[in-house]
């Protein structure tokens, strides 16, 4: 009787382990695997700048990234305007993104995969100095149209390097 009571009331009798009686649902019996907390991805848009946080690395390879020419600077304050549509990968640094016309701002980080869109101006506040590797489309448009016309390459790199910021 008084192991039956104890069973009820959630103790274990005095001659049983402590977790004999354990119901199957209770945390304590669940294999440590299943505790693990796992960083996913998770993809936000904030006034026209779209961030996605821990992109897996199967994605970054996909896109490339790894590839990408690098950049950076150190904590600093500057206005910015994108010409074309910007994609980066954040490998270290902080950010707040200050779109023009708001008073609201987009906080960036290490880890993040951002993209702005083309025609943003904004003020780049750097609290943390930021290294990133960067692709801009307009740069990724004109390598898809030689690979396409290989005859005519030598033209288009001639109109790159001579009008490359009319692009």
């Amino acid at each position: 009787m008084a192991s039956a009571l104890a069973f009820a009331s959630g103790t274990s009798p005095s001659f049983l382990p402590s977790n004999t009686l354990k119901p199957k649902h209770s945390p304590l019996r669940r294999p440590l695997a299943a505790i693990n907390i796992r960083s996913e991805s998770m993809a936000t848009e904030k006034l026209g700048i779209k961030v996605e946080t821990n992109p897996s690395e199967s994605k970054l390879s996909q896109l490339g990234v790894r590839q990408w020419p690098k950049w950076g600077c150190s904590p600093s304050k500057f206005p910015w305007t994108y010409s074309s549509k910007e994609t980066c990968y954040l490998l270290e640094g902080k950010v707040k993104v200050y779109p023009e016309g708001s008073n609201d701002f987009v906080e960036i980080g290490a880890g993040d995969l951002v993209e702005f869109p083309k025609g943003m101006s904004c003020t780049w506040e750097v609290s943390v100095a930021v290294d990133k590797h960067y692709k801009f489309d307009r740069l990724t448009n004109l390598l898809k149209i030689i690979s396409r016309h290989p005859r005519q390459s030598t033209e288009f790199r001639f109109i790159w390097a001579k009008d490359i910021n009319k692009l």
